[in-house]
């Protein structure tokens, strides 16, 4: 089972892929959120772990055919909006602002050539770090002394250094998060309890889900273990007992549920 969790204020989201196109979409965005936050950061440590978030994302993206499952659900979301063109209820203008995001994500992702990151495995330099940074202890300054001294590089020139080498995955973390934030605007939230800690739902027929997203109070304590399928959802609390070990809770327990399709 895969989660992704936020917190907010004193709610903590929880959301589950129902696929494994979703749960790689997850990851990257994921991975995209971390690599945001370290790049903008100075000190010689967070860029260390911005350059092995940008390898994880090669990992990931090495997929071979991720890239046109991506772009395939670009064109998917286009025609889905353009079926829509002619509805009164809906703003021509709100329609077209964005299928002309999913037009510049998908020309900006389909201008790439080969996997993301692709041109980065040219660089030496950069494949050198990567081929000792999951070492334990790999990188230290005898085994990769040019590292080292990029380390010792002003934030600034590092700064542009982790910026141009990340520019080469934007077109991919763009439309991932497009894609994310439509899926994600799909679904309507709907309260629920689960009695004893147990909570399970039948799922209509008809329609497929990808993605659940769960609220719940970030006071209650408890933790979800999230299972499902194309015919039911189930999830069970637990609480994180002394002895670190996870114990099924027993309490009802009020939470916010979304399916998005």
């Amino acid at each position: 089972m895969m989660l992704r969790t936020s917190r907010a204020l004193s709610v903590i989201l929880y959301e589950y892929p129902f696929n494994e196109r979703i749960r790689t979409y997850l990851r990257l965005e994921h991975l995209f959120q971390r690599l945001d936050k370290l790049v903008d950061r100075e000190d010689p440590l967070d860029h260390h772990f911005a350059l092995a978030t940008i390898f994880e994302v090669m990992d990931v993206a090495a997929r071979a055919d991720l890239k046109s499952e991506v772009l395939r659900d670009l064109e998917k979301q286009k025609q889905v909006l353009n079926s829509y063109r002619g509805n009164p209820a809906i703003s021509e203008a709100a329609l077209d602002a964005v299928v002309q995001q999913l037009n510049r994500c998908f020309e900006a992702l389909n201008g790439q050539s080969g996997k993301a990151g692709q041109a980065l495995t040219e660089n030496d330099w950069l494949m050198s770090i990567r081929s000792r940074i999951s070492i334990p202890g790999g990188t230290c300054e005898f085994d990769l002394p040019a590292y080292f001294a990029w380390q010792q590089m002003a934030a600034s020139g590092r700064h542009a250094d982790l910026k141009r080498w990340a520019g080469t995955l934007m077109p991919l973390a763009e439309a991932v998060h497009l894609l994310m934030k439509m899926l994600r605007d799909s679904g309507s939230a709907q309260k629920v309890m689960a009695v004893a800690g147990q909570f399970q739902q039948n799922l209509p027929q008809g329609r497929t889900f990808q993605l659940l997203r769960l609220r719940i109070s970030a006071q209650s304590g408890v933790i979800p273990e999230i299972s499902g399928n194309r015919l039911m959802v189930s999830v069970r609390f637990m609480r994180q007992e002394v002895d670190d070990r996870l114990h099924p809770c027993a309490q009802d327990t009020a939470f916010e549920l979304t399916l998005c399709s």
